[in-house]
């Protein structure tokens, strides 16, 4: 699988300075952390999941959790996996490229029952998504995961929530971020990312962001997305991928704030129609988000919707503004540090402060591919939503 493979290889070749590289769900885990994107969550009762996750690839999805906690009922969670069991069949009967799949589950013990009971059609499993995740918690779930490692032959990935309130209270969040910190280093060759469960900690204080705002316009998540980040994501070679959060909307509300896309990116053609009609859609909010995702360190997005996902690897797309600049700071000649001036003339690129964002920006440029001089976001996301 690729991003933007379901686009038409002669409209891709216009649109990329360098193309999105191919992976599967056997690649090392450094590309496949970096290759999540806009991962797909969908309840594990769907009755035609197997329809749905071929379907969604078709469209763009490469990854996607397919969830037994909290999108399905209490009284659903056996109903949910013998359709997982049954589903995954189907698609192991089939044929074509699926996504990344990931299992949420809710108790530990489940990992090795569902490795065991998805027989052969597990070779089309990445891993499981471990909820509320803390220190105590996260050593039953990863020693779970071994065990059905060893059962099954087969690698299989952790992505850990951040989400209980241990992480978001101020009294106990500085240990309760040091325990996952050594829960997940111990462990690090099976955690592929972790997880913002954003949702969760605004419900701990009975809040919930609107269509106008982003996580960090509410200044009690932004500040635990900070120290999660500050802990977990350092870029000195023990930190993780960390993704970003949910975005909840998805059909037009009632607006109180001016739309947030600026009109001109979108003045060719038809793209003010495009412009109109994510606005309608409180997409303008996500994109907003997804920037500032990205200013803050966080790479990939947890997404509910099909319409989301478009947006989130558009903007992953790597400009050629920033590809020249980090291969410019990364030059052999240049590893004695020093300042120069950006090829596009614009900026100063200073080779040591900047060297750990040119390496991540790097791998993004691997993974996501590197937009032509003339090619903007519009048209990627154009690209990406007729493909």
């Amino acid at each position: 699988m690729r991003h933007f493979g379901h686009v038409s290889p002669a409209l891709r070749e216009g649109l990329f300075h360098q193309e999105p590289a191919e992976f599967t769900v056997d690649s090392p885990a450094r590309i496949l952390s970096a290759a999540l994107g806009a991962t797909l969550y969908s309840p594990a009762t769907r009755p035609r999941l197997a329809d749905d996750i071929r379907k969604q690839a078709g469209r763009g999805v490469v990854s996607m959790v397919l969830c037994l906690e909290d999108s399905i009922g209490d009284g659903e969670v056996l109903a949910g996996e013998e359709n997982l069991i049954r589903q995954f069949a189907e698609l192991d009967a089939g044929s074509g490229e699926l996504p990344l799949l990931f299992i949420r589950v809710r108790l530990p013990e489940q990992i090795p029952d569902l490795a065991a009971r998805l027989g052969r059609s597990i070779r089309h499993l990445a891993g499981f998504v471990l909820p509320k995740f803390t220190e105590e918690r996260g050593i039953a779930f990863l020693d779970a995961l071994t065990v059905a490692e060893a059962a099954t032959g087969r690698r299989l990935y952790a992505m850990p929530v951040l989400e209980s309130p241990e992480l978001l209270h101020l009294e106990t969040r500085a240990l309760a971020l040091a325990g996952v910190a050594r829960t997940v280093d111990k462990y690090r060759d099976r955690v592929l990312a972790l997880r913002l469960g954003v949702t969760d900690f605004c419900s701990a204080y009975g809040l919930r962001r609107t269509p106008d705002m982003t996580a960090y316009d509410v200044q009690i998540v932004a500040g635990v997305i900070a120290d999660v980040v500050n802990v977990l994501s350092r870029a000195d070679g023990t930190g993780f991928t960390v993704t970003g959060p949910v975005w909840e909307y998805f059909r037009h509300q009632e607006r109180k704030f001016k739309p947030q896309l600026r009109r001109s990116p979108f003045l060719d053609g038809q793209a003010e129609e495009l412009r109109t009609a994510l606005i309608e859609h409180d997409l303008d909010g996500l994109f907003r988000e997804i920037e500032l995702d990205r200013a803050n360190g966080l790479l990939g997005k947890t997404c509910i919707h099909p319409a989301h996902v478009t947006p989130v690897h558009a903007l992953s797309v790597v400009s050629h503004e920033e590809f020249s600049d980090a291969q410019d700071i990364l030059r052999p000649e240049r590893g004695g540090g020093g300042v120069l001036r950006s090829a596009y003339t614009n900026k100063m690129n200073e080779v040591k402060p900047h060297r750990a964002w040119a390496e991540r920006t790097m791998l993004r440029a691997e993974v996501f591919g590197v937009a032509k001089e003339e090619v903007g976001f519009v048209d990627l996301l154009t690209a990406g939503l007729s493909g």
